[in-house]
């Protein structure tokens, strides 16, 4: 069982968006980079649905949103959103240079002392269904560590880069006299061999908003090591370090319908699941 919080009745949750990525997976291939936070959402953007998920719960004591490291970035961010982050309370701050868990530490340093939870939601999952976030804030009554987390469903395999084949020359190559390497390099990349079925039954894909005891994870991000992919795996780290006897981290079912914005055509999907029209389907006079 787990261990309910002292203030039960008088959670008063921080919410941290880290937002200082720099959307290189959406802009891969294109020749004029965009962010995918910027993407238009029934008229809002992708940044301004994430923090609406949260700006109007009762058990919210404030909202820090990351943006970019580099000064210049982060006042083009700040230019675009700050005034709408504003009327929504939202305290803006620049996040880390390299990786997520910098953008967190630094919005960590803004949190209310008097704050009992943290949670931390990826800024590009404005899909996030309101019952999935009532359900995580219940969940972080009774246990420490929470995060949502939907089975595996598909095959999983562990796969390995194939090596190149004498043979394997592209056919414009042989006309260009070169041995292929420079123009069946991206067709090559995205082949691999399968190395092993990998067992999927106890596999959770996680996703967000995660919730923690602020102390948790305030103590979880005083380790040296903050090397991880999400915030529960810090929490993990630290958790397995005090040999912790109840539940570490407690896996919450998620939403199929929670997806992370990371290529061009989950914007599309994103606009599927609200129920939202392209800014080029609606009539004229709506598109601004």
């Amino acid at each position: 069982m787990g261990v309910p919080p002292a203030n039960l009745k008088g959670m008063k949750l921080a919410v941290i968006i880290p937002a200082a990525g720099g959307s290189a997976r959406f802009n891969f291939g294109s020749d004029i980079p965009r962010s995918k936070l910027d993407e238009d959402l029934g008229g809002k953007p992708v940044i301004q649905r994430s923090i609406e998920l949260f700006n109007k719960l009762d058990e919210v004591c404030a909202i820090i949103v990351a943006g970019p490291a580099d000064p210049a970035a982060f006042e083009q961010f700040k230019a675009r959103h700050g005034d709408r982050f504003e009327l929504l309370g939202v305290t803006l701050c620049a996040g880390g240079k390299d990786h997520r868990y910098q953008t967190v530490r630094e919005a960590l340093k803004l949190v209310p002392a008097d704050s009992t939870h943290i949670a931390v939601h990826d800024a590009a999952r404005p899909c996030t269904p309101v019952e999935l976030v009532e359900r995580m804030i219940e969940a972080a009554q009774r246990y420490r560590a929470v995060v949502p987390g939907i089975e595996v469903l598909d095959t999983l395999k562990r796969a390995r880069e194939m090596d190149r084949l004498k043979d394997d020359v592209d056919p414009l190559a042989r006309i260009l006299g070169d041995d292929g390497a420079s123009a069946s390099a991206s067709r090559r990349a995205t082949i691999r061999v399968a190395a092993e079925t990998v067992d999927r039954s106890s596999l959770f894909a996680v996703q967000t908003p995660q919730i923690f005891e602020a102390g948790l994870l305030r103590r979880a991000y005083e380790q040296q090591d903050l090397t991880s992919t999400d915030d529960a795996g810090v929490v993990e780290r630290l958790l397995a370090s005090e040999h912790a006897l109840e539940p570490r981290v407690v896996v919450v079912p998620g939403d199929s319908r929670n997806i992370k914005i990371t290529h061009l055509a989950d914007v599309s999907m994103a606009r599927l699941i609200l129920g939202f029209s392209s800014p080029r389907e609606k009539p004229a006079h709506l598109r601004f």
